[in-house]
């Protein structure tokens, strides 16, 4: 096999993949290096590539490279069924995101000939010129069909689109970006992301005192989907002066960090990027929590979930449960918030007892009909 490398960004990962499709070979394998370029990798193998180089370990051996372990448990490698249609998450950082082992393998359950893909964009705009409203994929054969988009890109995924739900525009932002007949539409599935795992606990949102930590794309996802629901929002932020410029779009009053009371809120959700490291500092002190008070944070950590105190859960979930509230793991908003993405994108309903397995969290009795009921 003969190895082809081109470095560069986002935009030069599309030329290995046209070289590899006009080529028409077996025995050339052609890919991008870098972050920007890892989706080229896994795209190579559709249009011929023979090879797919990837770590022994979790320490790549170029940037971009993803591990085998993570090939065959995100993507299914080296077993590719025929795929008709790409899906993928856009974001920076990306290559967190536990969202391709969760799609992927819910495609191959149900038998849907799609490739979920992780794209690390550092401009979208260039990302969306170039790469998606290029037409590049459909060049190739694979038609680019819907994207999740994550931090820091959804207020330009809904400026980018062509149309946007009444939702995704009164939050100003939008993590579902879905084609549909020629236009590009914008969707926010983020506020179900936190009012379903609480209503699916059994707890009731309505008349709740709740505070949203964070006011980015999922911060007022977050806060307009708590409002909606009938709980009393407040937003806080880090930065004051851009917390209340979004607290006054939104129409919801807000208290500056350094400000808050434990004691106003029982119901607590943190949305910033704080807690994926033990070296972050807690958004807010978690000492003076109720007992029965309600924390969601929208961070995750990779491994298994549902271990309060463990590395496997945030610093925050750890002490707020250790207080004796009732805590919401990351991983429960992604699944909840990806329901409806599914949906949108398949015209499938995700399997949900599967889908807490791929995400490693521990199967609840009556989970599924919990999720569904609270979707409904």
């Amino acid at each position: 096999a003969v190895a082809l490398l081109v470095l560069g960004d986002e935009r030069d990962a599309l030329a290995p993949l046209q070289l590899l499709a006009g080529a028409a070979r077996r025995d050339v394998t052609a890919f991008a290096t870098g972050l920007a370029g890892a989706w080229s990798r896994l795209v190579a193998p559709l249009l011929g590539a023979p090879v797919v180089y990837a770590a022994a370990g979790e320490n790549p051996g170029a940037p971009g490279q993803l591990s085998l372990a993570r090939l065959r448990r995100d993507y299914f490698f080296p077993d590719l069924p025929p795929i008709q249609a790409l899906f993928g998450i856009v974001g920076n950082p990306v290559f967190h995101s536990l969202s391709p082992r969760l799609h992927n393998g819910c495609y191959r359950a149900l038998g849907i000939p799609a490739l979920y893909l992780p794209f690390h964009v550092d401009g979208f705009g260039d990302f969306w010129l170039d790469v998606v409203e290029g037409g590049a994929f459909e060049a190739l054969g694979l038609p680019l069909r819907g994207l999740s988009v994550t931090a820091p890109h959804k207020e330009a995924a809904l400026a980018v689109a062509g149309a946007e739900s009444p939702l995704a525009g009164r939050i100003g932002a939008a993590n579902t970006l879905l084609w549909n007949d020629g236009v590009w539409e914008a969707e926010s599935t983020d506020p179900e992301g936190v009012v379903l795992p609480i209503r699916a606990r059994g707890l009731e949102v309505r008349g709740r005192h709740a505070v949203v930590i964070g006011t980015g794309g999922a911060g007022r996802s977050a806060a307009v989907g708590l409002a909606a629901a009938g709980a009393r929002v407040t937003l806080s932020n880090r930065t004051a002066e851009r917390g209340r410029q979004v607290a006054h779009e939104l129409g919801l009053p807000f208290v500056p960090l350094s400000e808050l009371a434990p004691s106003d809120f029982d119901l607590w959700v943190q949305a910033t990027s704080l807690g994926r490291s033990d070296d972050d500092p807690f958004p807010f002190d978690p000492s003076s929590l109720a007992r029965g008070s309600v924390v969601v944070d929208l961070v995750y950590r990779t491994g298994r979930a549902g271990r309060a105190g463990s590395s496997e859960t945030t610093p925050l979930l750890a002490a707020a449960a250790a207080r004796g509230a009732i805590v919401i793991d990351g991983r429960e908003v992604l699944l909840s918030q990806a329901l409806g993405q599914f949906r949108r994108m398949t015209g499938q309903e995700m399997p949900i007892d599967l889908a807490r397995e791929l995400l490693d969290m521990p199967r609840l009795a009556g989970s599924a009909a919990n999720l569904e009921e609270a979707h409904s």
